[in-house]
């Protein structure tokens, strides 16, 4: 009956074991056996190159991976309700030491090549403004909508046309790529790093950044440390990864999640407000019809003055979506 946050959801079974099996004694921080397997195990998912370092959280995650492309009196393009703007605190301008955030428009919170070039033109080539660094897109956005390849080869086309990075913030990568039924590759496109998002999905605490530009790999095990994330025991977040991976576990998580989602949307799919491409689940409710949802016992969040936000997770009881999709129904 909860559809608050899949960061509410419980720790995977499979994600328990691994972490016990890990409780050895080993070298400290990322020196571990375990931490060393992650360049491999996610080189292999995505069938390149890659370097790999494990963090606490996706707002780490997310402002260390833009770090290692922005200066601090650089800036970075991203949509305007992106969770590096909306839900991270400032964080971004802390970890980038004062970089700014540069704020587009885009429906479904998208970005597209002409969002990005109505921020970006307009900027002159001098040292009075603040440059453009980096492009970040959320994939699955803020509002559950997924990027099409083709819309991630398009803008990282822009982002190589303007030799900006590019990052993609992927708290429910999972999700997304499960959605499109397409490679973890082609969901991530051309992209210089990504935050792959685990603790929505199963995992306790630990998020990945993985960098397809593995130089900047080298930069940023230095801004981890200084910023409080090099575990001792890393190798319990390392542990916590490759369960995930093993077994595709990653994608078996979301797509459970995903269906949880769609069985909501069934019987009630006139009041939504997008459509359905992840595990959240956006409507049109009144307050008066929000209470009564509660008075039955269904927990979420409030999105506006007549609007909520449902979000299913790997664990969420599917006949409990389908009940609660007939409730929103029998308003």
């Amino acid at each position: 009956m909860r559809f608050l946050s899949d960061n509410a959801a419980s720790v995977h079974p499979r994600v328990w074991d691994a972490m016990r099996a890990a409780d050895i004694g080993d070298t400290p921080y990322d020196g571990d056996a375990l931490s060393q397997q992650l360049d491999e195990a996610f080189g292999a998912l995505f069938g390149r190159e890659v370097a790999v370092l494990w963090v606490a959280t996706g707002t780490a995650a997310n402002c260390l991976a833009l770090a290692g492309m922005v200066p601090p009196h650089g800036g970075v393009v991203c949509h305007r309700e992106a969770h590096i703007e909306m839900d991270e605190a400032g964080a971004p301008g802390f970890y980038l030491h004062g970089a700014k955030l540069m704020l587009a428009e885009g429906e479904g919170a998208k970005l597209d090549p002409a969002a990005i070039r109505a921020v970006i033109d307009p900027i002159r080539d001098d040292v009075h403004q603040v440059q453009p660094h980096a492009i970040s897109i959320t994939q699955a956005s803020e509002y559950g909508r997924a990027y099409r390849p083709d819309e991630i080869t398009a803008i990282a086309a822009l982002a190589n046309e303007r030799s900006l990075g590019l990052h993609v913030d992927g708290a429910r990568f999972a999700n997304a790529v499960a959605f499109l039924c397409c490679t973890p590759a082609n969901a991530v496109g051309p992209a210089q790093a990504l935050s792959f998002g685990c603790v929505k999905n199963g995992a306790m605490n630990a998020e990945a950044i993985v960098f397809f530009a593995p130089e900047l790999a080298d930069v940023v095990r230095y801004r981890r440390k200084r910023a409080g994330h090099l575990q001792s025991k890393g190798r319990f977040l390392a542990a916590q990864l490759l369960a995930m991976l093993e077994g595709d576990l990653w994608l078996e998580n979301a797509r459970a999640a995903n269906a949880a989602a769609q069985a909501i949307v069934g019987a009630a799919s006139d009041r939504l407000m997008h459509p359905v491409e992840a595990n959240e689940v956006f409507m049109r409710l009144t307050p008066a019809e929000r209470e009564t949802l509660r008075q039955q016992g269904y927990e979420f969040y409030d999105w506006g003055a007549d609007a909520a936000r449902f979000v299913a997770s790997w664990d969420s009881d599917q006949d409990a979506a389908r009940t609660l999709g007939r409730a929103i129904a029998n308003l």
